[in-house]
């Protein structure tokens, strides 16, 4: 990596660090703030809108100190969508919109870098098949995909510095994956998330237990937003290696949004229902300090991380046992700890049957 980059990283993080006291002022002065309620876990009005202070630093740092790395196309293109991201997170922040009002503007931001930067899903490797172009699926399919890594990036921004350092450590999992294993011919891709991880080290230490400002809607839908669009760069052509490593990279979100959805469609309650049974809320109401909810959770990212690193690595056989014994192991942690309720735990009960039943033979 040339040194120009390094130092434009180390500044990207200064100026990030620079600039957050500011933005929280900022926040204060237009009415940005997160008032405690029954749905919060803050017990004093806290300022949000944090992620204006990751996006003006990180577009520094890609339009002025690295303009030369990164194709112009892909610059303005992203940006627009960026700060159609940016301008939906701040009015949320600020009047907090409706949740088709949100996807709306994630919607928008989504068409935007289709259209201007050309990023989008156009083919899939099936196994046995071959390449299959997608055609006109291509549009319906990059939606989706935006809006759902959107989504659930923004879902998880419930405590102090959760959002942002399960980000940073998805984010420099996918920076490493695309630099040493996915062969994305674009160094640039690596280049600009590595910048955004950057922004967000500066922003962290303000964010962290005690936080003193909060990433708010616009931080954590930029984020998400982002990591969307990086990781769409590896899924030009997707194949199904290309396709499950940034899942397993983002299983924090994706996990706790998916069991959101299951849990309320369980109880018969509208998808965008909101409640106080994600992930982080359950770890706490079992018992974990909000530190310790916020280390596990990171812990688990890692642990995501880890797992999809293993991927490029792995012949097909230990790919099939790995995602196979991957979603048995999160199935087990989500029913121990009641993420889609405490008497729904199909698993648990049927092994504890099994085991029941061996040493109920074995005693005869």
């Amino acid at each position: 990596m040339k040194f120009e980059i390094i130092v434009s990283l180390v500044a990207t993080m200064i100026l990030s660090a620079i600039l957050t006291p500011f933005v929280r002022k900022l926040a204060f002065r237009v009415g940005a703030i997160d008032k405690p309620n029954a749905r919060r876990v803050n017990k004093v009005p806290m300022p949000t809108m944090g992620g204006l202070a990751i996006f003006l630093s990180y577009t520094f740092a890609t339009v002025f100190l690295l303009r030369f790395q990164i194709p112009t196309r892909q610059l303005w293109g992203v940006l627009a969508g960026e700060c159609v991201i940016i301008a939906t997170g701040i009015i949320d922040d600020i009047f907090e919109l409706k949740p088709r009002q949100k996807v709306l503007g994630i919607s928008i931001a989504a068409l935007v870098v289709y259209f201007a930067a050309g990023v989008k899903m156009s083919h899939i490797t099936i196994p046995f098949v071959g390449m299959v172009s997608l055609g006109w699926l291509s549009l319906p399919i990059t939606w989706i995909w935006i809006l759902a890594i959107t989504n659930a990036v923004n879902l998880i921004d419930g405590l102090d510095g959760l959002a942002t350092g399960v980000g940073i450590i998805a984010l420099s999992t996918m920076g490493i994956t695309g630099l040493f294993f996915l062969n994305v011919a674009n160094t640039f891709v690596g280049i600009s998330i590595f910048t955004l991880v950057a922004a967000m080290i500066g922003f962290l230490p303000y964010n962290f237990f005690p936080a003193r400002i909060y990433l708010g809607d616009t931080g954590s839908l930029f984020i998400g937003f982002m990591m969307s669009v990086f990781s769409l760069y590896g899924l030009k052509n997707v194949t199904f290696i290309s396709l499950i490593i940034p899942v397993v990279i983002m299983g924090v979100p994706i996990t706790d949004t998916v069991y959101a959805i299951l849990r309320r469609m369980l109880n018969r309650q509208p998808i965008s229902h909101a409640d106080k049974h994600h992930l982080h809320h359950r770890l706490m109401q079992i018992g974990l300090t909000h530190r310790q909810t916020v280390l596990v959770i990171y812990g688990i990212a890692l642990i995501f991380a880890f797992i999809s690193l293993m991927y490029p690595i792995s012949p097909t056989w230990g790919i099939i046992c790995l995602t196979i014994a991957s979603l048995v192991g999160l199935e087990l942690f989500v029913e121990a700890i009641g993420l889609v309720g405490v008497n729904r735990q199909p698993l648990l009960n049927w092994i504890k049957r099994l085991v029941k039943g061996t040493t109920s033979k074995n005693s005869h």
